[in-house]
């Protein structure tokens, strides 16, 4: 094992007001050296020549951009805005980051992407999946095509169709370079350089379940961040293992693992950690570096790649040890992350290992209380770092073509810190506000230093397009739909899924049951034909979606007497075409209200309608006009109420290619 191997920890003040300002290094990680950025373009030959940035903020808002800029706060944006110009960009139906996307991608509806909702059924089985991607069961083998897979793995697929609009500007002869944006997993070789974002998973095939190690009490809500290993420390030690992907291959033999000691030390309030032939020294509150680690699948079987960080949270009077989701290790990938193949290890080797899971914020840790908000900021600094890093590099090497490359922090602190920054709602703490209230705001001027290091890498002549997929409001109150379908005589039973396991409800009269809802805003007919277990007939079906819209419209807070759905979609709406999976109806939720997440995976247990005391306090899935997206450009902006696809026909454009039949936006100058 070689010294740059050896894994360090690396001092974080435990003192939350320090990890505050250290957030405010979500601003400082713009400490880019602005003279090496200055000049990287060269003057365009032709259309095939020219220079485009693309800079996707995820779920930033316009009237807090407006706001901001209004106050000073955001120059670049602003600046980039005198040059060109500022509107809100139309979301999708609905709102959601994997559906939005899509749409950039492809410039398509949902009707022509397939993407739907994060979560979709099999109509043959009422069965919730994530939409994005799926895998298939491995055909008793380790490889498929060039790839050794985890045996829990198998074949990867994407579920988003239509072809991505980098395809069709390389297939025109435009360089490409696209990171991190979500719904492009796995990332398909057509020649662009690609970094999979929102919907690769970890090693584990989960979008981001942590190990939490502990010799002390556990609770329920904790149980919901991921694994939790109960371990008893004896005589200052601890042996135990890290769980890796499963073994499929054989059926009754146990998920892989690597063997992990921990040496505690309370005196001196460390731990020394030894997991795959390497030592890792660390003080409370104190994170590691990336561990390599290797899982063996079987005896004799060639072993497969990941890797880990760890925060030791706490060693007295319990030893509390977080450990990240186990990532895809970059440097020896076992699950196609990039495209071409080799690409996310030529940026390992100049970068160091980064996060590789698509959603690499453990929003789950800080929600179950594994994290506290000051160890959650800590675990996104450290992503965010990686992120601009390569973001930086990606600017400073950008000669010609297309760069598009993603952030998703944005998103991710809008929902989990909306609580500090409005009183009325049920999650609000004064404390917490004191000490978290700047998050948001600081990271929009953090998005601003992002900002600045685009304009810095490009020329006069270089087209610079910044972008977010929707808006942000609060989500003060959860609406079960499966439970309200209920209470009104749509449904009859528990709802087709029910618990966190996502358990088959035996309890559920199909016969009786014209609707059913899985997903955030999606409701489904029971349909004869369509459904395993349908119940509505073909000549039924309009009357009763039209009947449905009504009542959801109709639908009011118990308490307050307010609406809580500020209008209802129907295929018509979101859908040039509609195949099976897509929903009959989508829910545009009022502002404030959300569906909660019981139903969101099929549920119908619970009040209708009750306050969320979550962290996760604000959102989006809502009615699309209540959180419009925002583009800032500088071109003069000219369309009238553009949209995620017009962005899409506007990159096109700039190269002088024509969009494809299928893609439905128009260019936006």
């Amino acid at each position: 094992m070689s010294k740059k191997d050896r894994q360090s920890g690396r001092r974080f003040d435990p003192a939350k007001r320090a990890t505050l300002k250290k957030l405010a290094a979500l601003g400082a990680l713009a400490l880019v050296d602005s003279a090496a950025l200055v000049g990287c373009g060269r003057p365009r030959a032709s259309s095939r020549e020219r220079r485009v940035i693309v800079v996707g903020l995820d779920g930033l808002d316009p009237r807090r951009v407006a706001q901001m800029m209004a106050q000073g706060r955001l120059p670049n944006m602003a600046k980039l805005k005198r040059r060109g110009g500022f509107s809100a960009l139309t979301s999708t139906i609905p709102p959601q980051s994997p559906v939005a996307w899509a749409t950039f991608i492809t410039g398509m509806d949902p009707g022509g992407h397939g993407l739907y909702d994060f979560i979709h059924r099999d109509p043959t089985t009422y069965l919730p999946y994530f939409s994005i991607a799926r895998t298939e069961p491995p055909h008793r083998t380790l490889s498929v095509g060039s790839w050794r897979l985890p045996l829990s793995h198998g074949k990867v697929e994407s579920l988003r169709k239509g072809r991505p609009f980098w395809e069709v500007l390389g297939e025109a002869g435009v360089p490409c370079a696209i990171y991190r944006v979500p719904s492009n997993y796995p990332p398909h070789d057509n020649g662009s350089r690609q970094l999979a974002g929102l919907g690769a998973p970890d090693l584990r095939g989960t979008y981001g379940e942590c190990t939490y190690i502990t010799d002390g009490p556990v609770g329920d809500q904790q149980r919901s961040a991921g694994l939790i290993v109960s371990v008893t420390v004896s005589n200052g030690r601890v042996q135990t293992r890290l769980e890796g992907p499963a073994n499929t291959l054989r059926a009754e033999a146990p998920a892989s693992g690597v063997d992990l000691t921990i040496w505690v030390d309370r005196e001196h309030k460390a731990a020394k950690l030894a997991v795959s032939g390497q030592e890792v020294v660390l003080r409370e509150g104190e994170w590691s570096e990336w561990v390599p680690l290797e899982f063996e699948m079987m005896p004799h079987v060639e072993s497969v790649a990941g890797m880990c960080r760890f925060f030791l949270k706490q060693v007295s009077p319990h030893l509390k040890l977080y450990v990240t989701p186990i990532n895809v290790d970059p440097l020896d990938p076992a699950i196609p992350i990039s495209a071409p193949t080799d690409f996310v290890t030529q940026l390992a080797e100049k970068h160091g290992r980064f996060y590789t899971q698509g959603f690499p914020e453990d929003v789950k840790a800080l929600r179950s209380g594994v994290l506290d908000d000051a160890e959650y900021l800590q675990q996104v600094h450290g992503s965010v770092e990686e992120e601009v890093r390569m973001y930086e590099s990606a600017l400073h090497e950008f000669r010609r073509g297309l760069l598009c490359y993603y952030f998703s922090a944005t998103d991710r602190h809008q929902h989990m810190f909306w609580r500090t920054i409005d009183p009325k709602h049920p999650a609000y703490n004064a404390k917490a506000a004191r000490e978290y209230g700047p998050v948001i705001e600081t990271t929009y001027e953090m998005s601003d230093r992002l900002v600045k290091m685009a304009l810095e890498a490009a020329d006069g002549e270089t087209t610079l397009i910044v972008m977010s997929d929707h808006g942000f409001g609060p989500y003060y109150r959860s609406f079960n739909v499966n439970a309200w379908l209920a209470q009104n005589g749509y449904l009859v039973g528990n709802g087709p899924w029910e618990g966190e396991a996502g358990l088959y409800s035996d309890n559920m009269q199909w016969g009786a049951t014209r609707a059913y809802a899985v997903g955030f805003n999606a409701v489904y007919l029971n349909l004869q034909g369509r459904e395993a277990n349908g119940s509505v007939g073909e000549a039924e079906r309009a009357g009763l979606v039209k009947q449905l819209s009504q009542d959801l419209l109709r639908a009011r807070d118990p308490e307050t007497g307010a609406p809580i759905v500020s209008r209802v979609y129907t295929r018509a709406d979101f859908a040039s075409e509609a195949p099976d999976r897509a929903p009959d109806l989508v829910v545009g939720y009022a502002s404030g209200y959300r569906c909660a997440d019981a139903s969101v995976l099929g549920g119908a247990a619970g009040p209708v309608v009750e306050d969320n005391r979550d962290k996760w306090s604000g959102d989006h899935c809502i009615d699309r006009a209540l959180v419009p997206g925002m583009c800032v450009a500088s071109r003069q902006l000219t369309a009238d109420a553009p949209g995620l696809a017009d962005v899409t026909a506007t990159l096109l454009a700039e190269f002088g290619v024509r969009p494809p039949r299928e893609m439905i936006g128009k260019p936006m100058w």
